[in-house]
């Protein structure tokens, strides 16, 4: 295993950051990367990762693993570092307002306008010619701040990996994971593994989260190039959120960094003959069939039903209690599917966006995701 670190743009006098990165492996196979909070105040993947990092760490001594993994438990120290009357501010950064998951620089952006003339009609050639154009891009890049700073090493860190596994978790939610809809026959075998209860396909979603600037490139490139030069998925790209935020426990860190040893044993990462491959309960679905809920006023929000479960149309989800006027207003769903995250507050204000439902239909377009 090798230790790297990283530093990040010092925002002030006197302060400095820096990230850390563990490699266990060997180059030369398939690369992984895997990172976990990037919202700092999502920890159950921190956890996840830390016990993953002891299976890597056995693997390694005796002679098993076949690929480089790389792991950055700890992808946000500035999140980390946000507090407001002893609440982690870990979602956006206070000084520019920005979510830490989104604005990543657009790959396929930056190498368009050179990449062409390097594409061959060798799929692997092309593979290669790709990431060293992506490699050049971001090694030309010039971040001002330490936000800037830490989005830039987190790419260089992950650009060329086959596999990119970026783990996160919502307020309060069942197991589910979104990715790339051109990826999904290579991502249900995690999807099982991990015993996901909902999984939402998106090519863009809007706004360059993490996960999708590392397969989206690869299929903008193909829809310009792929019909003069066979370009393939280059990064098999995973937003996997670990249930609730208050889903922390060595139990389910060991399932779930369990459940990714078993992904990587099936591609060949791991020498070994993975567990057998269980069942998905519930079908993958368009991140753009997924209903938001929207209290329409204020009040008391009190559940009627629990993250994982189907819904049917027209099910009570939730109630919305005034107790100033005892009206009570009750919201339903109008898609069948499974409810698989809802807000941790128990408080509505008029217009919160409370929870979820994947839908099977595409009905939404424009930004899919939540702020």
């Amino acid at each position: 295993m090798q230790t790297q670190t990283h530093p990040l743009i010092a925002p002030s006098l006197g302060t400095a950051r820096e990230l850390t990165s563990f490699h266990y492996g060997p180059g030369g196979g398939q690369k992984i990367y895997i990172q976990s909070s990037l919202h700092a105040d999502e920890l159950p993947g921190m956890l996840v990762s830390w016990s993953l990092r002891r299976k890597l760490a056995a693997l390694e001594a005796a002679g098993k693993l076949r690929g480089e993994v790389v792991v950055v438990p700890v992808p946000n120290p500035i999140g980390l570092n946000q507090h407001l009357l002893g609440q982690m501010l870990g979602r956006f950064e206070t000084g520019s307002a920005q979510n830490f998951n989104r604005n990543f620089y657009d790959l396929a952006e930056l190498v368009q306008p050179f990449i062409e003339s390097r594409l061959t009609s060798d799929i692997d050639a092309n593979r290669a010619a790709i990431r060293t154009a992506m490699r050049e891009a971001l090694d030309a890049q010039q971040p001002t701040t330490e936000l800037g700073s830490q989005r830039l090493a987190l790419q260089k860190l992950s650009y060329d990996a086959d596999v990119v596994l970026d783990l996160h978790c919502d307020w309060e939610a069942a197991m589910h994971l979104y990715t790339n809809p051109d990826l999904w026959p290579e991502v249900e075998p995690l999807a099982r593994y991990l015993d996901a209860k909902a999984s939402l396909l998106a090519l863009n979603s809007v706004g360059n989260p993490f996960d999708e600037i590392h397969s989206f490139c690869w299929s903008d490139l193909r829809g310009r190039f792929g019909e003069r030069f066979p370009i393939p998925n280059g990064g098999i790209s995973v937003t996997i959120e670990l249930r609730g935020q208050r889903d922390v426990s060595y139990e389910l860190a060991e399932k779930d960094a369990q459940a990714i040893i078993e992904y990587l044993t099936s591609r060949g990462v791991v020498d070994g003959e993975p567990a057998p491959m269980p069942a998905l309960e519930f079908a993958a679905t368009p991140l753009a069939g997924a209903e938001p809920l929207v209290a329409p006023i204020s009040g008391v929000l009190v559940y009627r039903c629990e993250v994982g479960t189907w819904v049917d149309v027209g099910q009570q989800i939730a109630d919305i209690v005034d107790p100033l006027t005892d009206r009570v207003v009750t919201i339903k769903n109008t898609v069948a599917g499974v409810l698989y995250a809802r807000h941790l507050a128990r408080f509505a204000t008029a217009g919160l966006e409370f929870a979820r439902i994947a839908g099977q239909t595409p009905f939404r377009s424009g930004s899919l995701l939540s702020n």
